[in-house]
């Protein structure tokens, strides 16, 4: 569902991703990981499609992002950061306006709507201004935003950042329903970009680390975790050892 080329994106002289290459199945939830700065957020805007790459591509669906753009970002769904939102706008009218613009044909557009609200869990808010919601509410808005149209990829940036306990559960269980096939047979495939290695652990089956843009580590949770290591050990050891061979590598 998910595949990059070698994919590299360069400023100058500075590598913010370089030779990056995986794939994700149908239905995997993939935690991609790293400290600040590594290039996580740089991949995830050229996997779909807001950034070019400098070298290499990304193929979505099949739908390869240079070659046919259009195509392979129909098939993904973005929840950036910073949820793409307007504040004066009421959830049911801003889902209704989101349909539109993805391409949703004027007669499944309400019934998009009630699904992504029920799925969502917004049906209580549907009349609310988004201005007026908890943080927690507006990220289920924008993962709203990101479903609507039932792209079979979805590309999650901090869905959870400065969220209390409670919500972080409910965002968390509901992530986890998104990849899980449903009763109309829908099925996404999840990319997570997180700095919560215990959301990592609670809802992933796979790891991708890179550090300084390049790939690190890549592999199922449970193999990184065997013998009782836990995530965290494991990214402090992977992230300092590539410290201690970075003068090399910048020799190199």
């Amino acid at each position: 569902m998910i595949e990059a080329r070698g994919i590299s994106k360069r400023y100058g002289e500075h590598v913010a991703v370089d030779d990056v290459s995986f794939e994700v199945t149908r239905g995997e939830v993939v935690g991609f990981l790293g400290p600040n700065g590594a290039g996580k957020t740089t991949t995830m805007r050229i996997l779909t499609g807001f950034l070019p790459p400098t070298d290499g591509t990304a193929l979505i669906d099949g739908h390869d992002m240079l070659t046919d753009p259009l195509q392979a970002r129909r098939s993904v769904g973005y929840l950036p950061e910073m949820p793409p939102l307007y504040p004066e706008m009421d959830v049911e009218g801003y889902l209704r306006f989101v349909a539109a613009i993805k391409g949703l044909p004027r007669g499944a557009r309400k019934q998009a709507v009630e699904r992504t609200l029920a799925r969502c869990g917004l049906l209580d808010v549907r009349r609310r201004v988004i201005g007026s919601l908890s943080k927690g509410y507006r990220q289920r808005v924008g993962l709203g935003q990101a479903i609507i149209h039932e792209p079979p990829v979805l590309i999650l940036d901090e869905p959870t950042v400065g969220l209390d306990p409670v919500q972080i559960r409910e965002i968390r269980a509901l992530i986890a329903s998104l990849a899980a096939p449903g009763p109309d047979g829908i099925q996404h495939t999840v990319i997570l970009s997180t700095h919560i290695l215990s959301e990592v652990e609670a809802i992933c089956q796979r790891v991708i680390l890179i550090h300084r843009g390049r790939k690190r580590l890549d592999a199922p949770l449970a193999q990184i975790v065997q013998g009782g290591q836990g995530l965290e050990a494991v990214f402090a050891r992977e992230t300092a050892r590539d410290e201690a061979t970075a003068p090399e590598a910048a020799s190199a």
